[in-house]
């Protein structure tokens, strides 16, 4: 009877060492430390383990996701093994715990066997894959039809939408660095001179040159007295439709100074007086 007690009382004793020595661990692990992110697939839309796809139709995924770090979150369309061409989503910040919307789009009719669900910050050496859902899908050539979308499909698209939207208000929100003044006045002063160069350097050649070649120059005057006219008109009917003006300035100033250089290259080589 001592015999069977003392083994109870030595059992007992172990397991408490034992119960002991990992709170001692767990106490010694760094704050820092947390799980790693986990994902996987909770849905698709179209639904179903053999899915065929119109021309132009994208696979939406519905993935549920956990991670105590900011991630990004992509759907990658796969075949044997290999990575289908395909346009997919662009993803916004993920962390805590939730759902997120991945979609792909192929660009070729072909199949697909898996969706891979990568997770990082989208350089190689970042990004891994998390999760794999089977998957038996065909993209035909075929036109679309009509069809009404999962209502996860549109709920997940507001929610990104309000994040993209906030993200860029509170961007435009942030009071500018002086770099960045700097820089953005040196760009505008480089678009004033490039409009200026564009417009006097065909004028220079309208007033020198004759003939055909006084008509050459003349064609780049033309098309930026087009290019400025047109944007002011578009801007005052609506103040958005340009955004991308100076852009617009760079592109076609530089296509014209071109042309122009492209002509006094080509009188040089004739000997054209």
């Amino acid at each position: 009877m001592t015999l069977v007690r003392a083994r109870t009382t030595g059992i007992h004793a172990r397991r408490a060492a034992s119960r002991a020595f990992c709170a001692l661990l767990a106490a010694g692990l760094p704050a820092g430390a947390s799980a790693d992110p986990s994902a996987r697939v909770v849905g698709t839309d179209p639904p179903g383990e053999n899915i065929t796809l119109a021309r132009g139709e994208s696979l939406y995924v519905r993935i549920e996701y956990s991670s105590e770090r900011p991630i990004s979150i992509w759907a990658r369309p796969y075949f044997g093994g290999k990575e289908v061409p395909s346009r997919s989503n662009a993803s916004i910040p993920h962390d805590g715990t939730g759902e997120a919307l991945g979609w792909f789009e192929l660009i070729e009719p072909g199949p697909v066997d898996e969706v891979r669900i990568l997770i990082g910050d989208g350089t190689r050496a970042g990004t891994k894959v998390i999760a794999t859902h089977r998957v038996q899908l065909a993209a035909t050539a075929e036109p679309a039809r009509e069809r009404v979308r999962a209502a996860w499909v549109d709920a997940l698209s507001r929610q990104e939408a309000a994040v993209r939207r906030a993200e860029y208000e509170k961007r435009m929100s942030e009071p500018a660095t002086t770099g960045d003044r700097v820089f953005f006045s040196g760009f505008m002063l480089a678009m004033l001179a490039l409009l200026v160069g564009s417009l006097a350097l065909p004028a220079w050649g309208v007033w020198r040159w004759r003939g055909g070649w006084r008509a050459a120059a003349a064609v780049p005057i033309a098309v930026m007295s087009f290019v400025v006219l047109r944007i002011v008109v578009d801007t005052a009917r609506d103040p958005t439709s340009h955004n991308l003006w100076p852009f617009e300035i760079l592109m076609w100033g530089g296509a014209c100074i071109a042309f122009m250089l492209a002509l006094k290259f080509a009188r040089r080589v004739l000997r054209v007086a």
